[in-house]
């Protein structure tokens, strides 16, 4: 039988919220002023919405910057990395996460 999950979504609470579908995963994540997030790839595709807060992307195709409002799609295994210069909100959206926990 179908059924419903649901999670409370707090901006500036929890550094992670998700909510994991069986193809797809949403997160809300927390980037801390001064936080760094080192060079990495997925295996699979990412969505990601900037809700509030500021910084930067790094990528193959060079630096983004990360404020309210930007929208980013990342291929399975491109690389990345961020750095946060306020404290930041994100939304990712995961597809085909089903084995990652």
């Amino acid at each position: 039988m179908p059924g419903v999950t649901a999670v409370h979504w707090t901006p500036f609470g929890p550094d992670r919220v998700e909510l994991k579908g069986a193809g797809a995963a949403v997160r809300q994540i927390q980037g801390r002023a001064g936080q760094t997030v080192p060079r990495h790839e997925h295996p699979f595709e990412q969505f990601v919405f900037v809700i509030s807060g500021q910084g930067r992307l790094e990528c193959e195709a060079g630096a983004i910057p990360l404020e309210p409002g930007t929208a980013l799609h990342l291929e399975p295994g491109a690389w990345h990395s961020a750095a946060f210069t306020a404290d930041t909100v994100l939304l990712e959206v995961n597809l085909a996460e089903t084995t990652r926990s």
